[in-house]
């Protein structure tokens, strides 16, 4: 039989609390790696962040399932152009929207309010998860309540530029000279905060899950852009980040709504200007396989 001798007995008491040690301190610069990543991080809005698409809530799919049965199909009503007529249209559209830029002098000269509600119409035409439709369009005209919205979002984006964004962030932002002064929410004639609508509520109480809610009021934030610039006005999109509890209280909006982005919206004032910036060819921002 094999006995370890005192000596031999020191050298493995030795090893073996060695290895114990450099493990612990791998574990440990691995999560100081970790954590200078996650602090190298952009910073990003908690108030956004919520599972409702990955874990749905299995009572309410049932109630929906049974609503969306009911749903009469009905022919589609399709216009056909010629090639020629096609290539002219979205040449002109694409033109169209070339020429939108975030626009940050806005003037205080009012605006039709049919013309708001028709953009807005023309974003509630986006697509959603199963037609759960999950945006809320907050239109604000009322000179007090914008800028208490104003005073809100500048002493939260101060906090941002300052100690929240972090030094690259806010360095690629000095090209477009802009910081937490938001002049713009007083002056712009009318502001559109879109909340995206966690998830809502079937005909029962019950809760009713929003599929891809925030790609679906992302992609209405899209149409309700070039529905402002077709309709010749300009806006420059902002998500205030840390104020999205604060405004919903300011609004009287409920819990299950998160604010999105807010779009100021008007003419542009007469002193307005635009970094003369360039957007990307066709060849770096398409592939085709």
């Amino acid at each position: 039989m094999f006995f370890l001798t005192p000596l031999l007995v020191a050298v493995v008491c030795i090893l073996i609390a060695w290895i114990f040690k450099n493990a612990d301190g791998n574990m440990e610069r691995r999560k100081g790696e970790t954590r200078g990543r996650a602090q190298a991080r952009p910073w990003v809005d908690e108030d956004l962040k919520d599972s409702s698409d990955l874990h749905p809530v299995e009572e309410d799919a049932d109630d929906w399932q049974d609503s969306e049965e009911n749903v009469e199909h009905i022919p589609f009503s399709h216009t056909r152009y010629p090639e020629k007529e096609m290539v002219k249209r979205s040449q002109e559209f694409y033109e169209l929207l070339n020429k939108r830029r975030s626009v940050r002098f806005i003037s205080n000269e009012q605006v039709p309010m049919e013309v708001i509600d028709n953009v807005i119409k023309a974003a509630g035409t986006a697509p959603s998860g199963a037609h759960t439709e999950p945006w809320t369009f907050v239109v604000v005209k009322d000179p007090d309540v914008k800028h208490k919205i104003r005073q809100i979002i500048e002493e939260e984006e101060e906090i941002n530029y300052l100690k929240r964004m972090g030094r690259q962030w806010v360095t690629d932002l000095k090209k477009l000279r802009t910081n937490w002064i938001k002049e713009y929410l007083d002056t712009a004639p009318v502001l559109i905060l879109i909340f995206k609508q966690v998830h809502g509520f079937a005909t029962n109480g019950k809760r009713k899950v929003h599929y891809y809610n925030e790609i679906s009021v992302s992609i209405a934030c899209g149409l309700l852009l070039a529905a402002l610039q077709n309709a010749g006005l300009v806006t420059v999109t902002t998500t205030p980040l840390n104020c999205g509890p604060r405004l919903r209280e300011l609004l009287d909006r409920p819990a299950n709504e998160k604010l999105l982005m807010l779009l100021p919206v008007g003419y542009p004032s007469k002193e307005a200007t635009v970094p003369d910036l360039t957007r990307k060819p066709l060849d770096q921002i398409m592939v085709t396989v």
